[in-house]
């Protein structure tokens, strides 16, 4: 179940230190259920990963009921992006020109959304975001075309690597292109990121604990085209 004892544990660490940073639990291939137990503390920000598995655990209607502003903590597809508009808030993974052009084709949509450009500190070939040196460039790109409600920078360190180093050289990067905030820090650094006051820490295990997506996900896309059947047959009658 949601470890409501830690997240307060890690908040009030939190608001001692002075800050203001702001955990985004991440719901992630983690059962309804516990989401539900997550938000009847109170909480109303959460992370997921896929557009079509976030869909069918956060409708419009949950969201609005329960407050919840929805993160996209994931990589996005293209062909994606029309339907991830209609799910989430904030975007942490802007990462490639393709992806700006793409947002940009849906004005209207974007006045209440905000989003993190993802930098590749580590400059690794199996993840995404832009490379440190082009952040300036990529700042000015996201400008020009209408994607200019920018709250910041993030980053995923190298899993070898200290991680305060990355976080350290995103700190002076979004200093420099004068972004304020960061999206850094989970489960397993998060005390190394608080020492650099970010907006959002991203943590998923340490609150939901191991992952149970498998089944939870089927039961999900089962359940909803159950429901879809049931409103089909509804509308016949």
């Amino acid at each position: 179940m949601f470890n409501i004892k830690k997240y307060n544990e890690i908040n009030n660490l939190i608001r001692n230190q002075g800050k203001s940073t702001k955990i985004i639990a991440i719901s992630k291939n983690h059962q309804a259920a516990k989401i539900e137990v997550a938000v009847s503390h109170g909480l109303k920000i959460f992370g997921e990963n896929r557009v079509q598995e976030a869909g069918l655990k956060f409708d419009r209607d949950f969201k609005i009921k329960n407050s919840i502003k929805l993160h996209l903590t994931g990589p996005l597809q293209t062909n994606k992006v029309k339907q991830a508009l209609e799910i989430f808030d904030v975007f942490h993974t802007l990462d490639r020109e393709k992806l700006v052009k793409e947002f940009s084709k849906y004005p209207n949509k974007l006045q209440n959304k905000s989003f993190f450009i993802q930098v590749n500190t580590g400059k690794e070939l199996t993840k995404s975001g832009i490379f440190p040196e082009q952040t300036k460039g990529f700042i000015k790109f996201c400008h020009a075309h209408n994607i200019k409600n920018l709250l910041g920078l993030m980053c995923i360190p190298p899993i070898n690597e200290s991680p305060k180093k990355h976080f350290e050289l995103l700190e002076g990067l979004s200093k420099d292109s004068g972004l304020g905030g960061l999206s850094i820090g989970m489960s397993s650094d998060y005390l190394d990121a608080l020492s650099f006051n970010p907006m959002y820490i991203r943590l998923g295990t340490i609150l939901f604990g191991n992952r149970e997506w498998k089944k939870k996900y089927i039961y999900l896309v089962i359940h909803k085209v159950f429901s879809l059947l049931k409103q089909f047959w509804v509308s016949l009658m």
